[in-house]
């Protein structure tokens, strides 16, 4: 446990309230904001505060109902033209005088590409400490802090990181790693419109175009299905088959680190603590030995079936089924059957 402290003293009993970042993109919100949402109502309830959402950007008003249906009890929504889109400057300067304005005792951010710049720069700003890629938050029992667990070493340490005496305590959580609520239309909430002096926001960057990359990566956090090859494919040609069902249960690709590493498939596609958490209802996991920094990455899905030729393999000790036997010869089964289900 590292125990983070600071320079100047604070009086830490000023500070109530759990907060998340209410991510947007082009007046959209980030799935990952209502993952944040239900792991900041628990955290929220078991200290007995209060849980709120701060909402940036331009024309974003009817974003709140979503927030507040989704766990928030309050939504701070700085709606000015100067924020419609992402700027470090701007956000970071508007956020965390904020913070400093209303003193929440944790705010939490997902641990996406705004995330991850945002986070930091806010740290700085409000002299706090934070604890980068939680796959993990806990409220310790006795002292009311705030528990930050990530993977650290390459996945290969656990690292549980304490912040006793700056505030807020700040953590960038990974995507996909919190449970969602089911979003309540009838929850009720108070929207707090935040007031901004856009001439002092002294935003220096000016985002002239925004262009989509052609290339759409896998989206392995919002798959329903996921058929994952690792090592015991023995080739990259294996992952051709791993696609073959794939597609015919309407799922996507998964890899271990193993796969990844020797180059069969690209990082966009790796499960594990060094790549993306998912929680899918069908895991698929092929020629995949189950090593922890890969359970840690999919153990949360709600049905996990394995192909393994070892039959003493982990995995099968976290899998709801197993199937011991060669992936070449079990797949093309598997897809043939299921194949003969749907045109039925």
């Amino acid at each position: 446990m590292i125990n983070v402290t600071n320079i100047e003293s604070m009086n830490i009993a000023d500070y109530k309230g759990v907060w998340v970042f209410a991510e947007q993109r082009a007046g959209r919100l980030e799935n990952v904001v209502f993952e944040l949402l239900g792991e900041g109502r628990r955290l929220a309830d078991e200290l007995g505060v209060e849980l709120s959402a701060v909402l940036a950007g331009s024309n974003v008003g009817e974003l709140c109902a979503p927030l507040i249906s989704g766990g928030a009890d309050r939504v701070y929504c700085v709606d000015v033209p100067a924020l419609k889109t992402y700027t470090t400057e701007g956000y970071a300067s508007v956020i965390a005088d904020l913070v400093k304005s209303e003193k929440p005792e944790v705010f939490i951010i997902g641990a996406t590409n705004i995330g991850r710049d945002l986070g930091p720069r806010m740290a700085a700003k409000l002299n706090t400490g934070l604890t980068a890629d939680c796959t993990g938050l806990a409220i310790d029992p006795e002292q009311k802090i705030l528990l930050q667990t990530r993977p650290a070493f390459g996945g290969n340490v656990m690292a549980m990181i304490v912040t006793t005496r700056h505030r807020p305590q700040m953590s960038t959580v990974r995507p996909g790693v919190m449970k969602k609520l089911l979003p309540d239309p009838s929850r009720k909430g108070t929207v707090e419109t935040v007031a901004v002096d856009e001439t002092a926001l002294n935003i220096r960057t000016i985002v002239k175009d925004i262009v989509k990359s052609a290339r759409k990566d896998v989206d392995l956090t919002e798959a329903d299905v996921i058929v994952s090859g690792g090592r015991g494919l023995g080739n990259p040609e294996g992952f051709a088959l791993i696609k073959e069902l794939a597609d015919t249960l309407g799922g996507v690709v998964g890899s271990s680190r193993a796969a990844v590493d020797a180059g069969w498939i690209a990082q966009a596609h790796q499960v594990g603590q060094t790549g993306k958490t998912v929680r899918p209802k069908l895991y698929v996991a092929c020629g995949i030995s189950g090593a922890i920094q890969h359970l840690a990455g999919m153990q949360n899905s709600k049905c996990i079936i394995a192909i393994n030729k070892a039959e003493s393999a982990p995995i099968f000790d976290t899998a709801d089924y197993g199937i011991v036997g060669d992936l070449y010869k079990v797949i093309p089964l598997m897809i043939e059957e299921f194949r003969r289900i749907k045109e039925n």
